[in-house]
């Protein structure tokens, strides 16, 4: 079952039986399927996360009796400061082909599991249960859980959801999750509600790459300059329609940087695990024009998430498009929300 993103944490007499909220983890999906000691893990898109994850797999089999459905979150942990937070980047690295590689960053950095719903117990399949029973259900069965498994918190208070939402940002989670208590499970359905963090902050437009259709721009990268006046690639926009990708063309056209025969100036983003097979060449633009975008979070010096085309800013010189009007959320302790 999937959420449907809102603007605002919800009022709790909006859907008929009221809601619960509960933080919005930042990590993996994950279904696991327990039967009888035999744990697999599953994606939200149906591939198997088992074989990188052995450390919980062994926590599961030995903490979890019987057989049952669970639906929860593969988290990472890491030291923040005086406590901990959320790191995606180093959850991101667990996906690795090599065996020796999975074996070694299991010891080294050790995944947890957060349980927010239960779709079967024993021969029971709880998905046509009101969540308010599914849950109590597995409260039951977490009562066994001990670290790296952990019972997600959920309140029936919608003022405590929204301190939520500003507070466990500065644990590394994204938002908060609204579900209808009297709701069934619906697989691949969005009627649960999610809110998450949006801001908006000014960029400078680096270049562009073309759309896979080849036709229009594909994705617009943008940057911001670091302290030493730097210009730093922070991630780019992509979510335009067909038309808006041509237009794009034709009013970037002016900012290409130009070779000496005249032909278009590329570069080359740096490679990483997810772009090890596709094009990374883009056309380079002059750094000059400004572009308002909505983001969520920042993940280290980059946007975690592709941003969104607000406006552009002729109003704004690209030398103010600093690392400094970002939003810091105030440091929270992860060790401390799933105590």
């Amino acid at each position: 079952m999937l959420a449907k993103a809102v603007d605002t944490v919800p009022e709790p007499d909006s859907v008929d039986g009221g809601l619960s909220y509960e933080p919005k983890w930042d990590g993996f999906r994950g279904l696991v399927y327990v039967d009888d000691g035999q744990v697999e893990i599953g994606s939200r898109g149906s591939k198997m996360l088992t074989r990188y994850f052995p450390e919980l797999v062994e926590a599961i089999a030995d903490q979890v009796a019987g057989s049952c459905v669970l639906d929860g979150e593969i988290i990472l942990r890491q030291p923040s400061g005086t406590g901990e937070r959320l790191d995606w980047e180093a959850l991101s690295a667990r996906i690795h082909p090599a065996a020796s590689r999975i074996a070694k960053l299991s010891v080294e950095t050790p995944a947890s599991f957060v349980a927010f719903d239960l779709l079967a117990a024993a021969d029971l399949d709880l998905t046509g249960v009101a969540f308010s029973e599914r849950r109590a259900a597995l409260v039951d069965l977490a009562a066994a859980f001990s670290d790296p498994l952990h019972l997600g918190q959920t309140t029936d208070d919608v003022d405590l959801a929204r301190r939520w939402l500003v507070e466990f940002e500065g644990a590394g989670l994204d938002g908060v999750v609204a579900k209808p208590r009297a709701g069934v499970y619906e697989e691949g359905k969005r009627r649960m509600l999610k809110v998450k963090h949006h801001r908006t902050a000014d960029v400078v437009a680096l270049g562009y790459r073309i759309h896979a259709s080849g036709e229009g721009v594909g994705s617009l990268l943008v940057g911001l300059h670091d302290s030493d006046g730097v210009l730093q690639n922070v991630g780019g926009i992509s979510a335009f329609t067909m038309a808006r990708r041509r237009e794009l063309i034709d009013e970037l056209a002016p900012l290409v940087v130009r070779s000496s025969d005249g032909s278009a100036a590329t570069g080359e983003t740096e490679r990483n695990r997810f772009s090890s097979n596709r094009d990374t060449s883009f056309v380079k633009l002059a750094p000059t024009a400004v572009v308002e975008v909505r983001y969520d979070q920042m993940e280290g010096s980059r946007f975690r998430h592709t941003v969104q085309f607000e406006r552009w800013r002729p109003d704004r010189e690209a030398s103010s498009c600093t690392f400094e009007q970002l939003e810091v959320p105030a440091a929270y302790d992860l060790g401390a929300l799933l105590a």
